[in-house]
């Protein structure tokens, strides 16, 4: 361990320095808020007093069930008070009214709870509490598993600070405090059952991992398949999660899970002789770029229209079935130039950038449609690194024009 350290003390001792000392605040600092806001959280419920009783209405915008759900939950609004009453399928087939009574309780604390009944047991007064406080509490949470992804952006940049220029150190760490950032401004509702802190945290996953690989693919290193393998199980899950998005978990399932692998191999067996941690790199033809925009229009169309007539329920896009169709078409076409991407990148083409653009561009709207804010910061990433890596691959072509061989 001593070793260690004093490898990456040794240059610039003051610079290493603070890095540890940046290191060691996110990580404190994240613990700080796990442990504040769990303590918060499960605090006693304290003496309960009943307030009386208020109206509130139904809101039917979240409410899209069908025969397959088991449960139901219905949203009770009224200015700041909010109930959620959970319904099995049946009696929630048989409700006809848009109103309901709620009682109100408050304890010492001023914590206001409703309930759909008077005289609420222990354990329900507990467990709604407990319910409104993580809700209140979000942004501390979001903060914490920001702060977690944040330092292990500065471990990766402190242990690996040999392999980054300055100006990569820089981006990289730039785009994940404005992730941070965006994690405490924009939290994510709960949907499908899972809870919105927990959506949050694989956003931030997501953003980090994405952010490294894109790096790694714009110094050329064959290293960024091995961190594209987390990113589409990431990915993976948020689709499951979210329950949308299905042509791009397909694609991440069958397609980028496979072609990293291979795209490792191949990358491997293709180093520059100078300098072993880059790979030879090469562009397309332009008779092969149309044959390309072809197949991306075709697949576009016959997957957006395959997918648009399944029966898929999710409360994710609050049942809106017009915006659901705007996002399955943006997500085939989003799909099939990942797909083209993906082959550019296996076969070390430069064409592989202005995938990355187009990309980026339709995932951006639908970010912006599905209310993803924090993601957007990640789509900020791409468009800023995808400038910087095409640069430099086109500098390396122009300069070695006589390493242009074979596609595999």
């Amino acid at each position: 361990m001593k070793d260690v350290l004093k490898r990456y003390l040794e240059p610039n001792k003051k610079i290493r320095m603070i890095e540890i000392i940046l290191l060691a605040a996110l990580v404190v600092s994240a613990l700080y808020c796990f442990v504040s806001g769990s303590s918060k959280i499960n605090a006693e419920s304290g003496t309960l007093r009943y307030v009386g009783t208020a109206e509130l209405i139904r809101d039917e915008d979240y409410e899209d069930y069908d025969s397959d759900s088991t449960v139901c939950d219905v949203v009770y609004v009224k200015e700041d008070k909010k109930l959620i009453v959970t319904y099995p399928y049946e009696e929630y087939e048989k409700l006809d009214s848009d109103r309901i009574t709620a009682y109100e309780y408050e304890n010492e604390k001023g914590e206001s709870v409703l309930f759909s009944h008077k005289d609420p047991s222990d354990k329900e007064v507990f467990d709604t509490l407990r319910q409104d406080r993580a809700q209140r509490l979000m942004p501390l949470f979001n903060l914490g598993n920001a702060l977690v992804i944040l330092a292990l952006s500065e471990m990766i940049v402190l242990f690996f600070s040999r392999f980054f220029s300055t100006y990569e150190k820089c981006w990289f760490l730039s785009i994940m405090v404005l992730a941070t950032i965006f994690a405490v401004l924009f939290p994510e509702e709960s949907a499908n059952g899972v809870n919105g802190i927990v959506i949050m945290l694989l956003y931030l996953l997501d953003t980090f991992l994405n952010i490294l690989c894109e790096l790694l693919i714009s110094k050329q290193s064959r290293y960024n398949f091995l961190v594209s393998v987390l990113v589409e199980i990431t990915e993976i899950v948020i689709c499951l999660v979210l329950m949308y998005r299905f042509a791009t978990m397909a694609v991440t399932l069958f397609f980028w899970l496979p072609i990293d692998i291979l795209s490792f191999v191949n990358w491997t067996k293709h180093k520059d002789e100078a300098e072993d941690e880059l790979t030879i790199v090469r562009r397309l033809k332009g008779y092969q770029e149309v044959l390309v925009i072809v197949a991306i229009a075709v697949w576009t169309l016959v997957v957006g229209y395959f997918i648009s007539g399944l029966d898929i329920n999710s409360d994710f896009l609050a049942g809106n079935r017009d915006l659901e169709l705007w996002v399955i078409y943006l997500d085939a076409c989003a799909s099939a130039v990942g797909i083209a991407n993906g082959l550019f990148i296996f076969f070390r083409l430069r064409e592989q950038w202005i995938a990355w653009y187009i990309c980026a561009a339709l995932e951006a709207i639908i970010n912006v449609l599905a209310g993803q804010y924090v993601l957007l910061i990640l789509k900020l990433g791409y468009f800023t690194n995808t400038t910087y890596g095409y640069i430099k691959w086109s500098r390396y072509i122009r300069t070695h024009k006589e390493k242009e061989a074979s596609l595999f």
